[in-house]
């Protein structure tokens, strides 16, 4: 049983008592509300200083998915608080591989020849078996050989992904307060790149030798565009090239606050 699980639980449980006590007339007079406020400020700072001095991290879960013949491969990401860092470093054989702080919940299925990846944090984690100063990080290896579609979801996170050398035919980024560090692909052709955010910074570098169409709409949001490599065309930031390039990348970019950099 986690630590984190047992603690809450028998928070709980004496929170529990304190109110079937004065529903039974046990604590006439008494403010039952307040000594429950009270408890629970006692308690999370218990929890606090536990996590502080006494928690020690999980050592981090190391998982492989191995290609097993799959043609092309589909993967979603859902990453919670923390950082990821995604690289092209998978071993021989294997669609990916990566360590997980807290582990990971994982799920595979082959849809003809496509190797379809879901993984998560796990829900248990959080609220109960989660700590201060404890990290949800995840560092990620992709084949670089294999066509990819990538689906990545993050919360309250910092976001180092390396896409330089895979072979990625679309992206999408779905983030909340975040800081993003975002490389594209140099040789996979055409990509096609979805970026929704809220609250976040992110830095896009595109490779020299590849072409890109951008265009950028939000509220509060703001971008900064290298015009040398993407001069203004109409609504959008457009590679002179970009019709004829042999490697292009199609961009579209919605944030609520925030900023975007493209280098």
């Amino acid at each position: 049983m986690r630590r984190g699980s047992l603690f809450w639980g028998i928070i709980l449980l004496l929170v529990g008592g304190l109110l079937l006590l004065n529903q039974l007339g046990y604590l006439q007079g008494v403010n039952i509300w307040s000594i429950i406020w009270a408890f629970f400020l006692i308690a999370l700072g218990a929890w606090i200083l536990w996590g502080a001095f006494f928690h020690k991290s999980a050592k981090p879960e190391h998982a492989v998915v191995p290609l097993e013949g799959a043609g092309q491969a589909r993967l979603r990401l859902q990453h919670g608080a923390g950082r990821i860092t995604i690289d092209a470093n998978a071993g021989p054989g294997n669609l990916l591989e990566g360590d997980f702080n807290a582990g990971v919940d994982l799920d595979t299925r082959h849809n003809g020849d496509t190797l379809e990846v879901r993984m998560r944090t796990p829900t248990a984690i959080f609220p109960f078996d989660w700590f201060p100063g404890q990290s949800l990080d995840w560092s990620v290896g992709l084949a670089r050989d294999v066509p990819l579609t990538l689906e990545l979801e993050t919360g309250a996170s910092d976001a180092r992904l390396d896409l330089s050398e895979l072979r990625l035919s679309e992206l999408r980024l779905k983030s909340g307060a975040s800081s993003t560090a975002l490389t594209l692909p140099a040789h996979a052709g055409f990509t096609r790149v979805k970026i929704e955010s809220g609250a976040a910074s992110v830095r896009l570098s595109i490779p020299q030798g590849v072409a890109a169409n951008i265009r950028s709409h939000g509220g509060l949001s703001s971008i900064n565009v290298d015009g040398t490599r993407f001069p203004r065309f109409g609504d959008a930031y457009r590679s002179a090239d970009y019709d004829s390039a042999a490697n292009k990348a199609e961009i579209d970019v919605e944030m609520g606050v925030g900023s975007v950099t493209v280098a």
